[in-house]
């Protein structure tokens, strides 16, 4: 059986702030926040570029900050799951990185890019994740579609060169903050896999709220990444409709979607990370700031033992007979206990 790791990254221990409010909870400083991992049951973290070193050090004073968040994961006996340039924040990047409109800011995201491969290759870690945020369009007359395809496959090539080693993955989600996507879901960017230089080094990382955002079951997405041998990672929360991405703890909102995508996770014997990107509320109080991650690693595990206890031979009968309302039942019966 599947030993799960499990993993989250410093921003899911959040101030509350969002797009309508200011801070409600006092920020949780990182040493602190990395101190909380083993406590919850987690084996590893996940990193934008910046979280470890702010963005505009040079080449050696990097390193030193790198060299110094690694020996803090070492004693803490935790691994870094991943990296992922985080660059829709940036200037420069205001209207997408690498299918920016200007030549300097690609330059910018292509070379901010491979710094974080080089940040990467420093804390020990081999997976590039490759949220494309801002790789999309406010209006479709701003931008070349077509060109921007490539370009987005020229980037990711860029990257493999730098490293003949580091793994792409790719994140997708089909809006916001663009209001259009070029690579919208999980499908559009596997397209594009078998055309980069080394098909070989990119997969991709699912999260839940994406593929429903999407309009899609995640487990579905899974399935076909799982299919291609190409997911290497999940992010797992929930979604209550095609709203903003919400977030919400893994589970929360549709019990037998979460049962899938676990169903999914677990028949097909996936050996990635188990990755939670969930906030916490925003009426949380500070002291219950980490509740909604130790509740979605709780769901999950649960999940697991209900998949775990399911009759294969009574699915695979209902299935032969293509009793489906039986099989209804019976899923909805197991998951009432």
């Amino acid at each position: 059986m599947t030993q799960y790791r499990f993993t989250f990254g410093p921003w899911n221990i959040s101030t509350g702030r969002d797009p309508f409010g200011p801070e409600v909870r006092k920020d949780v400083a990182f040493a602190a926040k990395i101190r909380e991992y083993k406590k919850l049951g987690f084996d590893g973290v996940q990193f934008h570029d910046d979280d470890v070193v702010p963005a505009d050090l040079d080449y050696q004073q990097t390193m030193k900050g790198v060299a110094r968040i690694k020996k803090m994961l070492d004693g803490e006996g935790l691994f870094c799951e991943f990296i992922a340039p985080r660059l829709w924040e940036h200037p420069k990047t205001m209207d997408g990185g690498y299918t920016s409109n200007s030549a300097s800011d690609r330059k910018y995201a292509l070379e901010r890019s491979k710094r974080a491969i080089d940040i990467a290759n420093a804390i020990g870690c081999g997976d590039m994740v490759l949220w494309l945020a801002r790789e999309g369009s406010y209006i479709r007359e701003a931008k070349c579609a077509i060109t921007a395809v490539g370009r987005i496959v020229d980037a990711v090539n860029v990257m493999l060169e730098h490293d003949p080693k580091i793994r792409i993955l790719g994140e997708m989600k089909p809006n916001e903050p663009m209001d259009q996507a070029y690579c919208p879901t999980v499908g559009h960017f596997m397209g594009l896999v078998y055309r980069t230089a080394d098909p070989s080094r990119v997969g991709v990382l699912i999260e839940s709220a994406h593929s429903i955002l999407a309009g899609l079951d995640p487990s579905d997405d899974m399935a076909y990444a799982l299919w291609h041998k190409k997911l290497w990672s999940v992010h797992l929360n929930d979604q209550n409709g095609l709203k903003y991405d919400q977030d919400k703890t893994f589970g929360s909102v549709d019990l037998r979607r979460a049962f899938n995508t676990v169903w999914v996770l677990e028949r097909a014997g996936y050996n990635g990370c188990i990755g939670l990107d969930v906030k916490a509320m925003r009426t949380t109080k500070p002291g219950d700031q980490t509740k909604h991650l130790a509740n979605s690693k709780a769901i999950f595990e649960r999940m697991v033992d209900l998949v775990r206890r399911i009759d294969a031979a009574r699915v695979e009968a209902f299935r032969v007979q293509r009793d489906y309302e039986g099989l209804e039942l019976y899923i909805v019966e197991h998951l009432l206990g």
